[in-house]
């Protein structure tokens, strides 16, 4: 999406609890051409991704369960953000569109943790050098390998209030949307499991949070402007993203109830990485 977003949309289009997490972390498959952290972090780093890389909780027939109300996410200072030139707009209303990118960069096979913050980096590097945005446009960042970042600045913290940190990730229609940067170009190549199992999370999250419904709220970047983002194959699949959203949805309003009745059967994983201290 780095060609075809703007800082300057203020169009003035108007519409009108507490967290658990749980890791959905593949290995990391990023870019190659990206900035690296030293070798002996890089593959320590990668031997925690491999951990992790086991994929969601499966129930009986193999179903996949969501089990908790959010993925883990990243912060800023985890992945090491530059400072804003200033502060996102914090709006005190939810965005009605979560609008699924492609982030256009190579398809690349690295799986390390150091990995998926350089890939971060380098899109807030674009988005303020570049472009001349005010920081990264996006309010989360999905690597290859199923790993979760923050964004632009205040995206997590207006997240979990039911708000929104306005961005600049698609023209025009940022006052009243979200955006999922995906790392890849998705013109052909297929969609890593990990990163779609993330992807389906966050958006699972996302409705949650903002009470949407998945059939009308998820869309791709070209629904509102004039781009190949999110890719065709990726674009595709959005009938089928809707779909996995809406039944997890209906899954975790079951073990929700469950849950209050006494029941083991809906309990929440506990957090396998360090906690949220930072909201960035």
């Amino acid at each position: 999406m780095f060609a075809h977003s703007g800082e300057g949309a203020r169009d003035r289009q108007r519409t009108g609890g507490a967290v658990t997490r749980r890791a959905v972390i593949g290995g990391v498959m990023g870019a190659g051409l990206l900035e690296m952290l030293p070798l002996g972090i890089s593959r320590q780093n990668e031997a925690m991704a491999e951990d992790l890389a086991a994929g969601p909780h499966r129930g009986a027939g193999d179903r996949v369960l969501f089990t908790a109300d959010a993925p883990q996410v990243y912060t800023r200072a985890q992945w090491n953000a530059r400072a804003p030139r200033r502060a996102a707009e914090v709006v005190d209303r939810p965005p009605d569109h979560i609008i699924v990118h492609h982030t256009a960069t190579a398809n690349a096979r690295d799986r390390s943790l150091a990995h998926a913050f350089a890939l971060s980096r380098s899109i807030q590097n674009i988005h303020m050098n570049k472009n001349g945005w005010d920081d990264a446009g996006q309010q989360l960042t999905i690597s290859r390998g199923g790993i979760v970042m923050e964004g632009r600045n205040r995206s997590l913290r207006a997240i979990q209030s039911g708000d929104l940190a306005i961005g600049a990730q698609v023209l025009h229609h940022n006052q009243h949307t979200i955006g999922i940067e995906n790392e890849g170009t998705y013109l052909s190549a297929a969609v890593p499991g990990a990163l779609w199992r993330s992807l389906t999370e966050v958006c699972v999250w996302l409705c949650q949070k903002y009470d949407l419904d998945p059939s009308e709220a998820i869309v791709g970047h070209r629904d509102y402007n004039s781009t190949s983002c999110p890719g065709d194959v990726l674009y595709a699949r959005l009938p089928e993203l809707r779909r996995s959203v809406a039944e997890l949805l209906e899954g975790t309003s079951g073990q929700s109830s469950t849950s209050q009745g006494g029941s083991d059967s809906g309990s929440i994983l506990s957090p396998l990485l360090p906690p949220l201290d930072d909201l960035g």
